[in-house]
């Protein structure tokens, strides 16, 4: 059974000690799940402080972005490399980096093969605009960004990395349906096993990535093929963010004790 991940995006939020704080109250509610693994993506300035602080047995760090060279005459960026003693995993291709920031298809394949040659797992994220699913261009849309992506990667790799389905078009607006969800991960799946092997597409963890709270994890984790969340707004309140990875918890152990994840 593919151990559930849950990872808290903090985004451009937070100055060194706020995040400091931040932690600390997450550690107070927080227990030690073995059948969870919980992962905060603090900014860049917060992540060598907190690399200090943090309990390691009850949390792991990641990078929100990277640049995709070793080293060089890159002024203002951070490599992979740099960051390797730090994280254990790094997000990219998130939307607002797609969409504010213009990376384009390259880049992110770029930046997960660093990721990759450094030792940090990827948690790449896809998914589709408002427009694009309007158009009926999801699944195009999907392919486009997974092809180029993982395509310097091996099979045994892509087994290895995170893919994070963010419906663009719910993030902040409206919550995507389960069957809607389903839809884009089985697809996801399919692709990989199609392009990869089976045992790649089994072995990927595949999360959503958009506005989660603790009461609707249930329903998302019921999604097949669902291995947790890549969550925003909500990882910043640390009352929300610990129900969530406590709502997490209790629904793998019920179904552990029905035998649904033998």
């Amino acid at each position: 059974m593919r151990k559930l991940l849950i990872v808290g995006n903090w985004k451009m939020h937070l100055n060194a000690s706020q995040a400091s704080l931040l932690l600390h109250r997450l550690s107070e509610r927080i227990k030690i799940h073995h059948d969870i693994e919980v992962v905060l993506a603090p900014s860049m300035l917060a992540l060598q402080p907190l690399s200090t602080q943090i309990d390691r047995r009850k949390f792991r760090l990641a990078s929100q972005n990277a640049y995709f060279h070793d080293e060089g005459a890159f002024t203002g960026e951070v490599s992979f490399t740099m960051l390797r003693e730090l994280v254990h995993y790094g997000i990219i291709g998130h939307s607002e980096r797609r969409h504010i920031f213009d990376e384009d298809l390259n880049m992110v394949r770029d930046k997960v093969a660093a990721a990759i040659r450094n030792e940090i797992t990827p948690i790449l994220c896809v998914g589709e605009t408002k427009h694009e699913r309007d158009e009926g261009e999801t699944k195009q849309v999907l392919h486009d960004q997974l092809m180029t992506a993982l395509s310097n990667l091996t099979a045994h790799e892509v087994g290895k990395t995170v893919i994070a389905y963010e419906p663009v078009w719910a993030i902040g607006q409206v919550a995507a349906k389960p069957d809607q969800v389903e839809a884009a991960v089985t697809y996801i799946r399919r692709y990989i096993g199609d392009v990869f092997n089976e045992l790649a597409a089994k072995k990927v963890r595949v999360l959503y990535g958009g506005d989660v709270a603790p009461e609707v994890i249930h329903g998302l984790l019921a999604v097949p093929g669902i291995d947790g969340f890549l969550i925003g707004h909500s990882s910043l309140n640390y009352e929300s963010f610990a129900g969530i990875v406590e709502a997490a918890h209790r629904w793998q152990r019920n179904r552990r004790s029905s035998g649904e994840g033998e």
